[in-house]
């Protein structure tokens, strides 16, 4: 139940005031005085004592609210609903405690239904007053009864769920007179119905209001726009009682999908219980409606919108094929120095963003209303987005992958837990050709997610080699054989300077390093061409490349040890 607990100065308790009266009066002829009780009373006696002080309280209040003017008054009043939601909150856990007298609480919660009743009539003819001055004041005037009417419907939807509270408990207390029940969702399936009617004659005002927008001049646009602002509020707060009566018919179990497919169509707004199957199935009946007497009332120019909607297709299949051509061709050029993948990624996206253009334009030309497709879309779009989390995952780690750009089309890489060269990549996933000719698809949000490595990015690279010799050999003969190597190959770059130095006194060999700078597509071919270079050289020149040995020493064992006895063999 929702607890309202904030007053408006426009609108006066003169109902909870004369219910609030009748009540206290019944309940301080029925209640003895106060006396001292003992201190080993019963839980459930200090409940209902305390239930009769509350209600003793509310008769002094009526009393003292008479008599007060002004903002004493309103104070008052208040204080008079706040000891009323806390007489019920008592009345609530004397019901579920079930240790109080049954007469006592049902006579307490049959008090509570008289005063949610009494409430409900006044406010229903508030409302509709209220409404009334809205229709006939000016503009100026109408923005104050706006704030009293929502005021009004809002303490009018809170007694009605009070009015369902109190006939739950009724039922707990086995006390519910089955007509009252049946009064109850009476008047739950009218008000909903009212309210029904209400959001459809404010939706063609609504309609009207856009349709004078879009031809009016603009010295009128101010004068029908603040008559929109008007209708969209009075529409808000009808939704919102709507809702509220939605939700009481659900509890009560009666039928209310179509009133779920009215306030879905209205707000667009998508919960758990408007995605049943019976919504969902109003949904598509109201609409498949829509589309037949639309048909049949547009039946001679159907034939003709249907060409029409081919042409423009074919037209724009055309326009879609074109614009990829131009943007491919625009995107090429070294000015915008795009990578592969960006390129392909706006080929891609400037053809499927004309081709979508051009069916939206042809679905208009036959007379479609795109608002209940588009909708359906966001419905769908939020289910399959629930149903595809790592699709849209992928998509996202695609979308960083083209922005930030770190490989290429043609990039050796190490991404994913996977050594190759990038194939080709989508908004989902990357393809990799591994240099024994194998495809791996990796998903691009486990690359994203990764370190990445990219061998080739960059146009020259060092190659690292070690190379040893024993520690008999000659430093400087060593390091003029590997120098001469390094030099006399080709491919090897002379800026940078190779470096070629004596680097670690290893435990059985002499290690030297040997960092060349190559360009990146000569990597390898040095890398295999210097080793073989080295080995050859090295017998020429007497240089020895050792490896890894140990010296084992044997020493005798004394000959005075005594030989065991033969026993002890």
């Amino acid at each position: 139940m929702i607890v309202r607990k904030h007053l408006h100065g426009a609108l006066p308790l003169f109902f909870l005031c004369f219910a609030l009266f009748s009540g206290t009066t019944l309940a301080s002829s029925e209640a003895p005085a106060a006396t001292p009780t003992a201190a080993s009373s019963s839980p459930s006696e200090s409940l209902e004592k305390r239930i009769k002080d509350f209600n003793r309280d509310l008769a002094e209040l009526v009393i003292l609210q008479d008599k007060a003017v002004g903002e004493d008054k309103l104070a008052m009043q208040l204080q008079m609903f706040q000891k009323n939601e806390e007489l019920r909150t008592l009345i609530s856990q004397a019901i579920k405690g079930k240790s109080t007298d049954a007469k006592f609480l049902i006579a307490q919660v049959n008090q509570q239904q008289k005063y949610s009743k009494g409430g409900i009539k006044y406010l229903t003819e508030r409302s509709t007053k209220l409404s009334e001055e809205i229709s006939n004041a000016n503009s100026e005037d109408k923005f104050a009864l706006l704030s009293d009417y929502s005021e009004a419907r809002k303490y009018l939807d809170s007694l009605y769920e009070e009015q369902s509270r109190n006939i739950d408990w009724l039922k707990k207390l086995d006390a519910l007179d089955p007509t009252v029940q049946k009064n109850f969702d009476k008047d739950i399936i009218r008000r909903t119905e009212q309210l029904a009617a209400n959001i459809e004659y404010l939706k063609q005002q609504l309609s009207a209001d856009n349709a004078q927008l879009s031809v009016a001049p603009e010295s009128e646009k101010a004068a029908i726009q603040l008559r929109k602002l008007i209708t969209q509020r009075r529409m808000d707060i009808t939704t919102t009682s709507l809702r509220t009566m939605i939700e009481m018919a659900d509890e009560e179990g009666i039928p209310s999908a179509e009133y779920k497919r009215l306030y879905f169509e209205v707000t667009g707004s998508v919960t758990q219980d408007l995605l049943s199957t019976d919504v969902i199935f109003a949904i598509i009946k109201t609409w498949s409606s829509k589309f037949g007497n639309w048909f049949i009332e547009n039946a001679p120019q159907h034939i003709f919108q249907l060409f029409v909607f081919l042409v423009i297709l074919l037209v724009a299949r055309q326009i879609a094929n074109i614009t990829r051509r131009v943007v491919k061709h625009a995107v090429a050029t070294k000015n915008f120095k795009l990578s592969m993948l960006m390129q392909e990624f706006f080929i891609s996206m400037s053809g499927k963003a004309v081709w979508f253009i051009g069916i939206l334009i042809a679905l208009s030309q036959i007379g479609l209303n795109l608002t209940p497709i588009l909708t359906g879309f966001g419905i769908a779009g939020v289910i399959i987005g629930f149903a595809l989390q790592d699709t849209l995952s992928n998509f996202a780690a695609g979308m960083m992958l083209l922005i930030y750009r770190p490989f290429d089309v043609g990039d050796f890489v190490s991404a994913g837990g996977v050594e190759g060269k990038v194939s080709h990549m989508s908004l989902v996933n990357t393809t990799i050709k591994t240099f024994d000719n194998q495809i791996i698809i990796v998903p691009n949000s486990k690359i994203w997610g990764d370190v990445i490595k990219n061998v080739t990015h960059e146009r020259v690279r060092r190659v690292d080699m070690v190379f040893g010799c024993s520690y008999s050999d000659d430093v400087e003969k060593v390091e003029k054989v590997l120098t001469d190597i390094v030099m006399n190959h080709p491919s090897v770059l002379r800026a940078p300077e190779p470096v070629i130095k004596l680097h670690v006194l290893n435990s059985s060999s002499l290690d030297f390093i040997v960092r060349p700078w190559v360009k990146t597509d000569d990597y390898w071919d040095v890398y295999w061409d210097v080793t073989r270079e080295v080995k050859i050289r090295f017998d020429k020149e007497g240089i020895s490349i050792p490896f890894p040995q140990q010296d084992v020493h044997l020493h005798m064992a004394s000959s005075d040890i005594p030989p065991l006895p033969k026993n002890e063999l």
